[in-house]
């Protein structure tokens, strides 16, 4: 039976439809993840799934006592409480007792006597409403996504936050869950964590999210909403692209030979009539058809048309660091970094959040001074800044005002374009350019950062977590935007796809990020992971015991067991796996230097192919090894 369904469903925003007689089926178990472009009415159809909309027209049908939990974008609960009483709140009615009591027992360890008497008295009442089952929920859930019940929610980073709003709905046992961007501010580590916990959640996911990498991991079903209507792809998000591309073709053939036929029938109706004197009837009455039909098609949506105002070059050298090092009280954030950073260089930056990767970027774009060693930056530097809390848009401002203030023109490069021209660049319709920016959904207003952004002239782009919000096709363009960039990019982001596309070297927080070490790797995300899983393999070869040496095998006393060639084989197994284990040792010492993916990339293959080959030697020879002593015994 389904989960719920939706039947010819029909909602609108002004006199745009969001959905337009569309249907959905959500199945138990699935992980279904929902794309579609900024605006097309995504949000608005999760809240209507969750019940906290409603339809203009068409039904809902739920599964009879079916368990929603709805996460939202931003969180929608008080910031003020502490950790468990946040999360029990999510359950019910039952969770006054339990936040109650927990606060009881808090308050008493800490040394207030008089909260004595207030725990006895809610002991009683948890156990006439049977609410230790609910305090019992609400902390394997604290622990299975590692939050500290006491800790107030305003102490938390924003990955934090959306941990504890993850614990509100996981609380309530839903049968459905329903997540809004739940990738929004979370580290990579923290993402990879959400994709184990949504494979591993035994009912259905309805999950909105651009994350390319993070559908790709979970999703069994790609919903796309697109001018009103859902299509749904079966599989990852890299099959629906596949199928997409071929549906795009297949419209804009189709929609080509309809246009073709309305044009002769239109060259008809004015010049073929005229020469007869009379009216095919039937004939006319199809024009009308077409004119209808034409009229009630909705065109795709257009592309976003980026631009930047390169500026005059900066010099050849961006900056140069040397030891450099930044402590906070005890805590060094940063510990002897050096890098040499060129014009034209495009630089991830990934780490935990709260490692310093804002730190580190201010001190080499001279916002900060280091603690220790030296930096060394470059000349005519043009700096323009994405904020991934958008602290720049002052939401009373309108879009006008915010990319051309005090002008109705936008001058870029030697180029000079009127503010609704340039706003329509961004899918900014006329009508909306004098809208207040608190109206725009958040994928709106990283577009409008990103066309206030574009405006400026500048040689250095500093991007951080521009990717949040932005739908697949705008992200696509905004890549291939930085590729063709002359200048050099900063770009601080969790979007692993994203990273992979763009970046040509990767400064990394190694380990948890808080020991203040920090390293560069050649390439994107992928090749971290490559380098640093190449690493950490050789770390654990070499702590592994060395080979059992030949002078303590004794097979001479044993040799009435063993045939001549059999013995002759066992004495040299340890010699052969020596020698395997010095030549895997060497390789990932190899594979672990970052010059090795520059300089001679087209070696990788082949290396990384004898490793996995060593390795079944290794454990062939290990397996004969166990046999021939076994057999000598």
């Amino acid at each position: 039976m389904p989960l719920l369904t939706l039947d010819n469903a029909c909602l609108a925003f002004g006199d745009v439809a969001l959905l337009d007689h569309t249907e959905l089926v959500l199945e138990p178990g699935e992980k279904v993840a929902l794309i579609g472009r900024n605006g097309a009415g995504k949000s608005s159809l999760l809240r209507t799934l969750a019940g906290m909309a409603r339809l203009d027209d068409g039904t809902v049908w739920r599964q009879p006592n079916l368990r929603i939990a709805y996460v939202a974008q931003e969180p929608d609960f008080p910031m003020d409480k502490d950790i468990f009483a946040t999360v029990a709140e999510g359950i019910g009615e039952a969770a006054r007792l339990v936040a109650d009591y927990h606060a009881a027992a808090h308050a008493l360890a800490h040394g207030d006597e008089s909260a004595m008497d207030r725990m006895a008295d809610l002991q009683h009442e948890l156990d006439a409403t049977n609410g230790w089952a609910v305090h019992h929920k609400v902390e394997q859930v604290l622990d299975r996504l590692k939050l500290d019940g006491d800790a107030l929610v305003s102490s938390l980073s924003g990955g934090g936050v959306k941990r504890v709003a993850l614990a509100r709905a996981l609380a309530a046992e839903p049968d459905l869950l329903l997540l809004d961007e739940p990738t929004n501010h979370l580290d990579i580590a923290a993402i990879s964590w959400l994709e184990e916990l949504i494979k591993g959640f035994r009912g259905g996911v309805m999950v909105i999210t651009h994350d390319r990498s993070f559908m790709d991991a979970v999703s069994t079903r790609i919903v796309e909403l697109d001018r009103g209507r859902l299509m749904s792809f079966p599989g990852s998000f890299t099959a629906y692209q596949q199928r997409k591309a071929e549906m795009l073709e297949i419209e804009a053939k189709n929609s080509a030979d309809f246009d073709k036929i309305l044009a002769q029938e239109e060259v008809w109706i004015r010049k073929g009539v005229e020469a007869r004197r009379t009216r095919n009837e039937g004939r006319v009455r199809r024009l009308e058809a077409l004119r209808l039909q034409r009229s009630a098609r909705r065109e795709r949506i257009g592309q976003v048309n980026f631009q930047i105002d390169q500026g005059e070059k900066s010099g050849q050298l961006v900056a140069e660091l040397e030891g450099v090092g930044k402590c906070y009280g005890v805590r060094w954030v940063i510990k002897d970094f050096s890098a040499r950073l060129m014009r034209g260089d495009r630089i991830g930056l990934i780490g935990p959040n709260g490692a310093g990767k804002t730190t580190l970027l201010k001190i080499i774009l001279g916002e900060l001074e280091p603690d220790a060693g030296s930096i060394k930056r470059g000349t005519k530097q043009q700096i323009a800044y994405f904020d991934q809390f958008r602290t720049a848009l002052d939401p009373e401002a309108t879009l006008a005002e915010v990319i051309s203030p005090g002008s109705d023109y936008v001058e870029i490069g030697e180029s000079r374009k009127h503010v609704i021209g340039y706003l329509g660049d961004f899918l900014f319709s006329p009508q909306r350019a004098r809208s207040p920016v608190k109206s725009l959904s958040g994928g709106e207003r990283n577009r409008l950062l990103l066309a206030r952004l574009f405006a400026k002239s500048t040689n250095i782009l500093v991007l951080d977590e521009p990717t949040n919000d932005l739908d697949v096709e705008t992200l696509e363009l905004l890549e291939q935007l930085l590729l063709e960039y002359q200048g050099t990019v900063f770009l601080v982001s969790h979007d692993r796809t994203f990273l992979d596309n763009v970046v040509t070297q990767t400064i990394a927080a190694e380990g948890d990020g808080k020991q203040g070490v920090w390293r560069e790797y050649a390439g994107g995300y992928q090749d971290w992971l490559r380098v640093t899983s190449a690493e950490a393999a050789a770390d654990k070869a070499a702590a592994r015991p060395a080979a059992k040496p030949v002078e303590a095998v004794k097979p001479a006393a044993k040799a009435a067991k063993l045939s001549f060639n059999e013995k002759r084989e066992l004495d040299g197994l340890p010699a052969k796996i020596k020698a395997l284990e010095a030549e895997q040792a060497a390789l990932q010492q190899q594979i672990a230097d970052p010059n090795f993916y520059r300089d001679r990339p087209a070696e990788v293959p082949a290396l990384n192919t004898r490793l996995s080959a060593i390795d079944d030697e290794l454990l062939m020879l290990l397996e004969r090894w166990e046999t021939l002593e076994g057999k000598s015994n």
